[in-house]
């Protein structure tokens, strides 16, 4: 007499895995070289640029030592400097950046003085705030004259200086390093000093390094 079996385990499908959603996408690319985040709080802050006062500009207290001050405009600098933005095509964008770069320039050149800081300070304290939020429009030529010489500290004060830096960004838009790293050499011949350009040349000398270590070559910098 045979003995019944049991009966064999009945064969299941591996589950399917969920589909993919929203959560499981990665972030969208950065915008002009602002991710999410940056780009929201950039038109936050555009739209109430007329209703910020410096400090709130800068982020900073109102009692804000001027060291403070400093490294809150450096900060903003690195972010918002229209100079990040030149091979941006959205015109639209790059405004924004440049009024909100003017108006934090606009807030150190006031705040990193004590006695325009004092007279700010008891103008946006006053009954007046709203029509005082601004120093003064006399200031505006002032102004003008700090946003422009800030300018020139950052991409230089020598034409030819100038010239080779803005080829260096050219060819750093473009993935052309080693070209990059040698129109930079040139624009330190003019202006030996300026800090902006041994920066970006050591991010340059930097890459290139990287490269030649991933691909295995004998790289030296010269």
């Amino acid at each position: 007499m045979l003995t019944p079996t049991a009966p064999a385990a009945a064969r299941t499908a591996p589950p399917r895995p969920p589909p993919a959603g929203a959560a499981d996408r990665p972030p969208p690319p950065p915008v002009g070289g602002l991710d999410a985040a940056q780009r929201a709080d950039l038109d936050l802050r555009f739209n109430s640029l007329d209703g910020l006062d410096y400090f709130e500009l800068l982020r900073v207290g109102q009692n804000a030592v001027p060291a403070e001050i400093k490294k809150a405009f450096y900060r903003e600098s690195r972010t918002y400097h229209p100079d990040r933005f030149f091979q941006v095509a959205d015109e639209a964008l790059k405004e924004k950046i440049r009024d909100v770069y003017k108006r934090v320039t606009e807030a150190y050149y006031v705040l990193r003085d004590d006695q325009k800081r004092r007279k700010y300070l008891a103008d946006i304290t006053g009954p007046e705030r709203a029509q005082k939020l601004r120093f003064s429009e006399a200031s505006e030529v002032e102004t003008k004259a700090a946003v422009k010489k800030e300018a020139e500290e950052q991409i230089g004060t020598h034409p030819k200086g100038r010239q080779f830096y803005q080829t260096a960004s050219q060819d750093i838009a473009a993935e052309r390093w080693s070209s990059a790293e040698r129109n930079l050499k040139m624009a330190l011949t003019f202006e030996p000093a300026n800090a902006r350009y041994k920066e970006k040349l050591a991010e340059m000398q930097k890459k290139l390094t990287d490269i030649a270590k991933a691909t295995g070559m004998n790289f030296k910098i010269k």
